[in-house]
């Protein structure tokens, strides 16, 4: 065994610290060559991870900066901005319309119906629904026009336009259609919307078009009173007559409905706001459907036989001063004025302004009598010719001299022996013309009737002291003055009332949504003349008709006491403003003894057949008076009549 150990391992021990070059020791307070425990040269290099709190702070810096931003612009839209938001919200969602009121009805005296609305549409579209956004084609408005056109009556353009409406929701195609017209539209909407489901090739180009309910203004009686009545215009509002007078009763106050939708239909299920519509109210017209149609086709037959331009027949209660009638010729439908001739539209009844001629004598006569100056049995001598002025007067017949009363002046309708018997109202031309004036005044001519309607005329009468040479001569026979029927009616009125004005009235009163009624007020009344004046001129108006040698014998009416007056004027063209043609004319009343009811009849231009009132207007008042008194009952009084003398024995 050998006593020789193993070699030990050799272990490195402290390394060495290296010399500075030279090779010597670094002396004392020399900085060492490295630190101690750095590392050793030629070692490898240890790469370690850098501090990570500065990455951090920067993140978090950015994180605050971001929800600050999102914090700041949150506080605006929910805070700062947050109405506007809301109301652009709700104005892309909710949509607002009109809730049109029921427009109430006109009825006669006895309830029967004049006017009334019916269901109807107001045809829509949502134009926000037409574009190539929302339908995926660029012609949509154009494809759905095509459509749409041919239904409502219009252009296809025009409905395109429409339907490229721009900044709204809402746009009104068509006002107040029928049912069948919607109906139609929706059978298209179906049937188009239907194919757009099974064929991705077709285009619901009809979404957006909607119907509002509404109604449409219906005159089941065509052109019955359409003068009185008037119409509704486009908008829904009265165009004329009584539609127009009393649009605030009858039109009521809208309502407004405020709903979410989609898709152009409306969102059950979401919240609403409505305010109700309040009906119109009901008016109840003094007229009498049956005696209207009476006048009505009375006038128009002779109108249109005697080839005239255009005729009124006026019936008024003496008593109340309520029309119960009121025709015009030619006349329109309400229900179709695309079709009516516009010179017919109003009521040329009221609106007309045209010389009376010698049914105004009556209102020369009343002031002779009032004043005291003559009575019926008074003598008048006429001549042929009567010379005034700068004028030679003469009456519508050639004659030889006449010795006629007073009575028989008028019975005959002589204008000479008129201009005689008014000249003695006054010791001079000037003052007689202002009496005349003055009772022409109280009998209302040139002053409103007192209806209020719509475009009536006051007529034309010059104060006495603007009177020309001839005007102080012709308007005690009827020329040189202007009115209009109503009033020339009035007048006959206020003589058959016993010399009380009476304002005429159309309206008996309304009704409310509620059914509550409400009478017109009164009518205003006035004494014209006294109590006896007014029974003397009825009996000398009876002389016009009864007599023999009267005017008016075409107006008789077997059982009856009638009072009447004939009138032939020369008419002014209002075309050239010139005397052309005549106004025929006829007023009276009956019974004459106990008055009921007043006719005034009046034709323009009579071209074919006779122009005198008596001849044309004469049958009309007999056959209109006569249907009056069967209708309201009004019996005979079986008294004879007075029968003046007519003239005299010189």
């Amino acid at each position: 065994m050998s006593d020789r150990q193993p070699p030990r391992r050799r272990v490195p021990g402290p390394a060495r610290p290296v010399r500075p070059s030279g090779g010597r020791r670094p002396g004392p307070g020399a900085r060492p060559a490295r630190r101690p425990g750095g590392p050793r040269p030629n070692a490898p290099r240890v790469i370690r991870l850098g501090s990570p709190r500065p990455r951090l702070r920067l993140v978090s810096l950015a994180l605050t900066l971001v929800m600050v931003a999102f914090v700041v612009r949150l506080l605006q839209v929910q805070a700062v901005d947050a109405g506007a938001y809301t109301a652009k919200a709700e104005q892309n969602r909710y949509v607002g319309r009109t809730l049109a009121a029921e427009r109430g009805g006109i009825t006669d005296r006895n309830g029967v119906t004049l006017a009334s609305s019916v269901d109807a549409y107001d045809i829509t579209a949502d134009p926000t629904l037409f574009t190539a956004k929302a339908t995926k084609v660029a012609d949509a408005p154009e494809q759905a026009a095509a459509l749409l056109a041919p239904i409502l009556g219009q252009s296809v353009d025009s409905v395109a336009g429409k339907l490229r409406t721009e900044n709204t929701r809402y746009t009104l195609l068509a006002h107040r259609q029928t049912p069948q017209v919607w109906n139609q539209i929706k059978d298209l909407k179906n049937t188009l919307a239907a194919k757009a489901e099974t064929d991705p090739g077709t285009a619901d180009v009809l979404g957006g078009v909607l119907a509002v309910p509404a109604s449409k203004r219906v005159y089941p009686n065509g052109d019955l009173a359409a003068g009185i009545l008037g119409w509704v215009n486009a908008d829904g509002k009265g165009g004329g007559g009584i539609e127009q007078q009393l649009n605030k009763q009858l039109a009521g106050t809208d309502g407004k409905i405020r709903y979410a939708q989609s898709g152009g239909r409306q969102v059950p299920t979401a919240g609403s706001t409505e305010t109700p519509a309040v009906a119109g109210s009901d008016v109840e017209l003094t007229i009498d459907r049956d005696i209207q149609w009476a006048a009505q086709n009375a006038i128009t037959e002779q109108v249109e036989k005697s080839k005239a331009d255009r005729g009124y027949v006026i019936v008024q209660d003496t008593q109340t001063g309520e029309i119960l009638a009121m025709a015009n010729a030619p006349g329109f439908d309400p229900n179709d004025l695309s079709s009516a001739d516009s010179d017919a539209l109003g009521n040329a009844a009221l609106q007309d302004a045209f010389e009376p001629g010698s049914t105004a004598k009556v209102m020369s006569m009343a002031a002779v009598l009032e004043e005291n100056v003559a009575t019926p049995a008074t003598h008048v001598v006429v001549p042929n010719r009567l010379h005034r002025g700068d004028r030679l007067f003469q009456d519508d017949i050639d004659h030889a001299t006449w010795n006629l009363t007073l009575n028989g002046v008028l019975a005959k309708s002589s204008n000479i022996g008129t201009i005689l018997a008014t000249g003695q109202l006054g010791k001079t031309q000037q003052e007689a013309n202002q009496v005349l004036y003055s009772y022409l005044r109280k009998f209302g001519i040139g002053s409103a009737t007192g209806l209020g309607f719509p475009g009536e005329t006051n007529g034309i009468l010059a104060p006495a002291g603007d009177w020309s040479t001839s005007q102080q001569y012709t308007i005690p026979f009827g020329q040189g003055v202007s009115i209009n029927a109503m009033q020339a009616a009035s007048v006959y009125s206020t003589i058959a009332n016993g010399g009380v004005r009476v304002e005429p009235t159309l309206v008996r009163g309304t009704k409310d949504a509620d059914g509550r009624f409400t009478p017109a007020a009164k009518a205003k009344k006035t004494r014209v003349v006294s109590e006896k004046t007014a029974k003397t001129l009825a009996q000398m108006l009876e002389s016009v008709v009864d007599d023999e040698e009267g005017t008016g014998t075409k107006a008789r009416i077997p059982g009856y006491r009638v009072a009447g007056k004939t009138g032939t004027a020369n008419r002014v063209d209002p075309a050239t403003g010139k005397y052309h043609g005549y106004t025929s004319s006829f007023a009276g009343f009956a019974p004459a003894d106990k008055p009921r009811i007043t006719v005034y009849c009046a034709i323009q231009n009579a071209t074919e057949g006779s122009y005198f009132g008596g001849q044309i207007c004469g049958p009309i008042y007999k056959d209109v008076m006569e249907f009056a008194l069967k209708t309201l009952q009004v019996p005979p009084t079986g008294a004879e009549a007075a029968r003046l003398p007519v003239s005299f024995d010189p």
